[in-house]
Order: C-alpha cells, then structure tokens, then sequence
C-alpha cells in the first residue's frame, strides 16, 4: 500500500504535479481528462446528470471512478460490455487500490450465466444431463476448477471453449433457483457475490444487467443490485437498445424446449415422473413446435405477419399451445410433496403463458411486434418503440445522479439527439477532446469514382478498390459492412485474390476471431456492426479501417420502422430528427477503431461518396474528429509509404 495521503479534491488528484503524475509510470497530464472528473464530481456532490462525450485517449476511466470513490456514496458503474467491466477490476480499480490510504471497498457483478451453480455441478455427477464426449469432457473442466474457484466466474476457465454447451446446463440462471431452499445456498457464488456488492461502495456491473435489475426491481424480491445513490454509464451510447429489451415482452422456442427439458430431468432426478407428467410434456412440446413452425418463412427480423390465413392459424395454434400449457402446470400442481426446485418450473411456465398472451391477444401501440429468426431458433418480440419516457420515469426520475458517457454521444456537436432517445432532458453536458493529434495520425479517404452503394454495380467495383486499399496497407485491416449479405459476397470475391490472411465473422467466436487477428502479421478482417464498437487493436496491426457504406439503419427493420413512423406522428422530420444522428454516431463508432494511442497510425476508407454529395454530408464531417481529408488513391499510397 502506498503512503500518500487521500487527495482532498479531484482537482487536486488529477493535477500536473498531482498525486497521480507521481503514481502512474506514464503519466501525461490530459487537461481533458481533469475537466471531466471536475464536472463527475460536481454532478456527484451536487447531485445532478451529467453527459460527457469524452474522446478517445481521454482516460475517462480514471476521470469517473476517482470521482466516485471520493464521494463516499454507493454508484454503480455500468459498462457496455463485460471486457471492460473485466478492465475496470483487473486493471484499473488495483492501480487506484495500490496506492490510495485506505482500502477500496469495489466488486463486479455480472448476469447469473456467468457464474456457475454448485449444486447443479453435484447433481450432474449423478444424473445423465451430460450428451458426447465433448460435453463430458469440458464438465470434467468445470468439475475440478468449481473445487478452488473463489469467484464461480466462467471468465476464469481458459481452458473451456467459448462455445461449450456443458457450461449451459451447469450455470446459476435463475430459472432452476429455488433461492434460500437450495441446501448450497451459504455457498452459493451468486449469494456471495450480492452480498459483496452489498458491502461495497463501487458496484461494477454492464448494461444488461443493470437494466435487467431495473426492469424488476419494482417487484417484491425483484432487485438484484443493491441500493445505489448514482450510477455512471460508460459506453452509454447504448443504452436505448439495451433498455429496449429489458422492457419489452419476448417469448422464443428455445424457452419451450428448455422448459420441457428441464421439467423432465427434475421429474426424474426427484421421483414425480409418471406417464400422465410424460403425455403432457409431449403435448406441450408438440404445441410449441406447431406454434412457432407459423413463422419458419421470417428471415433475420421482420413484423409480424398479417393476412387472413395467417390469423386464423395463429388463433387455433395459440389456443392449442395455451391449453397445453394450462394442463402442464395442473399437472405439476398434482406433484405431491413437491421439491423446492418445482417452484421456478411452475413460475416459467406461468411467465410463458402470459408473455403469448401479451404478445399475441394484446396491441399496445406503444410497443412494435416483431420475429427474429436466428439459427434454428424463433424469437417472439414487443419493444418500446420509445424508451425515453420509461427511463425518465423510472431511472432518471429515481436517481440523483446518473453520469453518461462514451466517446459518441454528440451529433454536430450538440447533445439534442441523445438528450431526447433518453429522456434526460435536465442533464448537463461536456465535450472534451481526446489526446490523439487526428489530423497528423490519421487520413479520411472518400473515393469519387464508385457507384452509388444501392447499386448493383456497387460490390464487383467495391471489392476492386478493397484489393487495392489492401495492397497500400499489406493488409493490417478491419474491412466492415453494413449487412451480413455484403459481408459474405465482398469477402468471396475477395479471400482467395488476397495474398494476405483472411477472417470472417461467423466462422468463430468473436473474441477467438479478434485473438487471431491481433497474432497474425497482416491480417484483414471481414466483419459486420458488432466489430465496430468495443474492440482495441492498438499498434500496426490495425492500420486500416475501411466502411462499405454509411451505417443507416434498415428503414424495413421493424424496430427501426416503428420509431420513423413515431417520429412522423409527432410532427418531426424522420430522416433528420432520427436516422441521420443515429448514423452519424454509428460511423464515428467505426472509425473509432483505429486510432487507440499517439502512436498508432492509419487510414479510414469510407466507400460511400453519398458523404460528398449529399447535403446531409456535412453533419457526418461535423461529428467525427478533424482528419486529414483526401478523395483521391494516390495520397492513400503515400501515406502508408511515410
């Protein structure tokens, strides 16, 4: 532990010749970063919101937890994903810990997937749940680290595949939890990890479950965070998709099968099965699988489908799967002596039931409708076509303090469009520029001579200019789409024309693609959306970042549809009020990838010459950082030859 002495004020922590100039081994003094952890403090003690759009290099990270833990009050830090929660407490929370006077009182808390289930592991030593050889192999995995874990964290097992199916049918989700019934209960990791969170003044958790935990915590026993008094949204620039989610309706075939599955081993494991359970259970099944086989033809996401015919088949397939639902549950009501796991089996198939009724007999127009289709599974969906009412009411009404921040959260420079998403209308708002000199480090190229990207000549001549793109950098490139279709049908032309090392979003799990990119000399990377954000490759290894077309969103996705159409009824202009800023801010998402220090160097091949010659162009250039600007191939080549 250090000796030196708690700082009184922020301004004092973050100062040229501070307690941390003397600290940190690489300390630069980022006056940016001081003018934001001034105004996280102010908005602590006085308890107010707060915006900040804090760029890249700003060291945000420091700039909102030192400010937290001065304050004395309980927050809760809130991530856009788990690898910077992970950051926060392996990183960031030891090196303030170190060398603060007097210890840190901080935990991390992620969903109940995370976290493995002691008594699962045991009753799966004893019951056939295991299929193949794989599964068996990775159990004997989980099985020997649950022994010596002190956390329960699956991010703790290297050795177990991001894709293991074991791991699913071992974890602490809630609806096999018979709660303080459960005899491992004292021992459970996530009975231990809440009344850590408990006892600590920093809580650090990411979006999911913090929207989550708010979306029920209303209920009796609903809440899963402890009492807080702020809360700091980092990557905030999410927020509205994920609260989206947290509260709206869904109902998927993966529920039913998982549900009927697990019904059927607790019957087993426990004694209760007998062939009436057995024939309702078959019911059900066959139910389910008639209900949702009605929207097979959905492809990716779409609303729900009208017609006449389609109705009447609706209404009979649903009333079929109801009743069958209705008999499971009496029949699980018959189980006499009932074991404490019964209880969240029963709850389930009550939620299910009236999730279908909601989502098939209920219109709110409040809410869009709509199916997804992913692999083999059918996704059933209401989601707030607006959130910013429900977070105003229920989040920022209820809090004294909420700090939002990202490095894209300002359109043009302003707030508007942010402000009004999430309903934080009162909040003050901070720019501050990153420590990155954009104009020496890097180069926007915007090549004229392509076709308009909606045309079918667009992906033949696209891929040509990718290859010769490519070629400059010797590949050490990102090349991002807009859609899966242009993903694949860019990367086919392409991956065997290539002299460099090519990657494809989908033929692995995202952090084994991102592990390979980072090993491989000249590699190129051919990914979708979910690689624009999150994602840090610093150094030579990402020297280019190219974007097929500017990141509109489908106007045909349902969600999206639905917020056009509100933004219409409420007198707004869609494309300008919604379309355009989310876009803007999409972009500046993208490009963010490739300048992550003062060191690294690059290019950003934007495709889309709409940027150009379209007015709405200007909003673009007017929310990315100043960039060295060039339309033309040459200047590209010389750049990387410096």
């Amino acid at each position: 532990m250090g000796q030196a002495a708690k700082p009184v004020t922020v301004r004092q922590f973050f100062a040229p010749h501070g307690p941390l100039s003397t600290w940190h081994p690489n300390f630069e003094f980022r006056p940016g970063q001081l003018e934001m952890a001034v105004e996280v403090e102010a908005a602590l003690n006085e308890r107010k919101h707060l915006i900040v759009e804090a760029g890249t290099g700003t060291g945000k990270t420091l700039a909102y937890l030192v400010p937290a833990i001065l304050s004395g009050r309980r927050v809760i830090v809130s991530t856009g994903t788990r690898n910077l929660q992970d950051q926060l407490i392996n990183k960031d929370i030891p090196f303030l810990q170190q060398h603060l006077s007097r210890p840190l009182r901080v935990c991390s808390m992620k969903g109940r997937a995370n976290y493995a289930c002691r008594q699962k592991i045991y009753d799966a030593e004893k019951e056939p749940v295991l299929s193949g050889l794989e599964e068996v192999a990775d159990f004997e995995i989980i099985r020997d680290w649950e022994k010596t874990t002190p956390t329960g964290d699956r991010a703790e097992i290297r050795a177990l595949p991001e894709t293991s199916t074991a791991w699913g049918k071992v974890d602490a989700r809630r609806e096999l939890c018979p709660g303080q019934k459960c005899p491992q209960f004292e021992r459970c990791f996530v009975t231990a990890v809440r009344r850590e969170a408990a006892a600590s003044d920093i809580v650090i958790v990411n979006h999911h479950l913090f929207f989550a935990d708010l979306a029920v915590r209303e209920e009796e026993y609903g809440a899963i965070l402890p009492e807080y008094a702020a809360v700091i949204f980092d990557e905030a620039h999410e927020i509205e998709d994920v609260a989206g989610q947290y509260f709206g309706i869904s109902a998927g075939s993966y529920q039913f099968i998982d549900l009927r599955r697990d019904a059927a081993a607790l019957a087993r494991r426990k004694g209760f099965a007998t062939p009436g359970l057995a024939a309702a259970l078959e019911s059900f099944d066959d139910r389910a699988a008639r209900f949702f086989v009605l929207f097979e033809n959905v492809e990716g996401r779409a609303r729900f489908p009208t017609g006449k015919v389609f109705q009447e088949l609706l209404a009979e397939r649903y009333a079929d799967l109801q009743t069958a639902l209705q008999h499971l549950a009496a029949c699980l009501e018959l189980v006499q002596e009932p074991p404490e796991e019964l209880a969240p089996i029963r709850s389930r198939l009550a939620g299910l039931s009236e999730n279908l009724r909601l989502l098939v007999e209920k219109r709110d127009e409040a809410y869009v409708y709509w199916v997804e289709r992913r692999g083999k599974g059918c996704f059933l969906q209401a989601t707030p076509v607006d959130v910013s009412a429900i977070l105003a009411e229920r989040l920022f009404a209820n809090l004294s303090t909420a700090v939002l921040t990202s490095a894209t959260l300002a359109v043009s420079g302003g707030f508007g469009f942010t402000r009004k998403r999430l309903g934080l209308a009162a909040a003050r708002t901070l720019a501050v520029q990153g420590l990155f000199d954009f104009q020496k480090q890097a180069l926007l190229y915007v090549p004229q001579h392509l076709p308009d990207p909606r045309s079918n000549d667009f992906a033949k001549t696209a891929a040509a200019e990718i290859e010769r793109l490519l070629d400059y950098s010797r590949g050490r490139a990102f090349v991002l789409f807009t859609s899966y279709q242009q993903m694949q049908q860019i990367h086919d032309r392409l991956a065997y024309r290539l002299e460099y090392p090519t990657l494809l979003q989908g033929t692995g799990p995202r952090g084994a693609l991102l592990d390979e990119f980072r090993a491989t000399p000249n590699c190129v990377l051919f990914a979708t959306a979910s690689f624009w954000q999150g994602v840090d490759v610093p150094g030579e290894q990402l020297s280019l970042v190219i974007i097929d077309k500017l990141p509109f969103a489908a106007p045909s996705d349902p969600v999206v549809e639905a917020r056009i159409r509100r933004v219409r009824e409420q007198g707004g202009d869609p494309f300008y009020d919604y379309q355009l800023p989310q876009a803007a801010l999409a972009l500046k998402q993208g490009f963010g990838r490739l300048i992550r220090s003062r060191s690294d160097r690059g290019v950003l091949a934007l495709l889309d010459n709409r940027i150009l010659k379209q007015r709405y162009g200007q909003v673009f250039f007017e929310s990315l950082p100043a960039y060295s600007f060039t339309t033309e191939l040459n200047d590209v080549e010389t750049f990387f030859n410096v």
